[in-house]
C-alpha cells in the first residue's frame, strides 16, 4: 500500500474475518497491517489500527472473541524472553487511547501448522480495559482486554470508517528499533496532535442486588464528590467493583467490592486516575472517600486496583 495512506480504524474493503495471508508482506499489501514486523500498528498521538498475534509474547491470553493482549517493550532480541518492565508509552500508549476513544482495532492471528505458517484476519475488537501485573518473568507488563466487536457493531464501524481516516494522519508509525528488515513505516515527521473525531465507548453498567444495595446506602450520592444525579424516572448513580468481575482479575460481586460512584467518578476509578487507601483516603484526587457504617470495604480488593490500575497509572503521568 502507499506510504502516503491514512490510517483507517476500522474494517479494509475486501477483507473480511477468516481471510488469510501468507505472510506479514501481504497484510501489509493488504492494508491489514502497516507494519511487517512491529506487533502493534500505531501512530503517535492517534491511536492503533492494528495489531497482529504471532505468540512472541508469553503473557498473552487468546480466548476468540477475548483477547487478554501484551503491550510493546522489555523483551530482549536475542532470547525473546521479557528481560525488563515496560511502560505506559509509544504503541502502548496508543492502544489506551483505542480505549479511551473508542476506536477499533484489527486483529490478525499468526497460524502454525507444521512447519508452515500464515496470518489469518480475526475482525474488528473493541479495547476495554488496560492495566499493569507482573508477567510470568516476573517484570511488569501492560496487559490489554480486547473484545471482538459484534456483527452489528462491525457493520457500524465499516460505515464510519472513511470519516476515521483523518485521526494521526500527520503523525509517524512506530518501528522496531535496530531493524534490518523492510520496514512498512511512513518517514519521521514532526509531531503536530492529532486531529479528534466525536467516539463513544461502550461501557457495561451491570445491575445485580449487590449494586442496588450500594446505591440505595448512599442514596444515589457518590462515595466521591457527593454529587446526587436526578432524572425523570428518579436518582441516578453506578456501581465501580473495585477488583474488576471476570477473567483474569475474577474480583467478587460482593458488597466489600463495589462503590458508588458517579459516572465521572467511575470512569476515572476505571482508567486508575485515583485510587483509595486503606483507610479512605483518596490517592490522586484531593479529600476522603464518603462511608457508611453498612458499607466496609475490604483492603485486599483496594490494594488490588492500587496495585494494577491508580500506580502504574500514576507513574505514567509522571505523578
Amino acid at each position: 500500500m502507499p506510504k502516503s495512506s491514512p490510517p483507517v480504524f476500522g474494517p479494509i474493503a475486501g477483507i473480511a474475518p477468516g481471510h488469510e495471508f501468507a505472510n506479514r508482506l501481504e497484510l501489509w499489501g493488504a492494508g491489514v497491517h502497516r507494519q511487517t514486523q512491529a506487533g502493534i500498528s500505531a501512530r503517535q498521538g492517534g491511536a492503533a489500527e492494528s495489531i497482529v498475534l504471532s505468540g512472541g509474547y508469553e503473557d498473552d491470553e487468546d480466548f476468540g472473541s477475548i483477547i487478554i493482549y501484551t503491550g510493546r517493550g522489555g523483551r530482549s532480541a536475542e532470547t525473546n524472553q521479557q528481560v525488563a518492565d515496560q511502560t505506559l508509552t509509544g504503541a502502548n500508549l496508543e492502544l489506551v487511547r483505542n480505549e479511551q476513544l473508542g476506536l477499533p482495532l484489527r486483529v490478525t492471528r499468526k497460524v502454525t501448522t507444521g512447519s508452515t505458517s500464515f496470518y489469518r484476519y480475526g475482525g474488528l475488537y473493541r479495547v476495554v480495559r488496560h492495566w499493569a501485573a507482573p508477567g510470568r518473568a516476573g517484570f511488569r507488563v501492560w496487559r490489554f482486554r480486547l473484545e471482538l466487536l459484534t456483527e452489528n457493531e462491525a457493520a457500524i464501524e465499516a460505515e464510519a470508517a472513511p470519516a476515521s481516516v483523518a485521526v494521526g494522519g500527520q503523525a509517524e508509525l512506530f518501528e522496531y528499533a535496530n531493524s534490518g528488515h523492510l520496514s512498512a513505516a511512513e518517514p519521521a515527521a514532526g509531531y503536530h496532535p492529532a486531529p479528534r473525531r466525536e467516539a463513544t465507548t461502550l461501557r457495561i453498567v451491570r445491575d445485580t442486588a449487590v449494586t442496588r444495595q450500594v446505591k440505595l446506602l448512599h442514596d444515589y450520592c457518590c462515595q466521591v464528590c457527593s454529587t446526587r444525579l436526578e432524572g425523570a424516572a428518579g436518582p441516578y448513580a453506578e456501581a465501580a467493583h473495585i477488583q474488576p468481575l471476570g477473567a483474569p482479575h475474577h474480583g467478587p460481586d460482593i458488597l466489600e467490592n463495589v462503590l458508588c460512584l458517579c459516572p465521572n467518578h467511575h470512569v476515572l476509578f476505571d482508567l486508575g486516575s485515583f485510587g483509595v487507601a486503606d483507610d479512605g483516603q483518596l490517592l490522586g484526587l484531593p479529600g476522603a472517600l464518603q462511608l457508611h457504617k453498612k458499607h466496609l470495604l475490604n483492603p485486599v480488593f483496594l490494594a488490588y486496583q492500587r496495585a494494577h490500575f491508580y500506580q502504574p497509572n500514576s507513574e505514567a503521568r509522571g505523578k
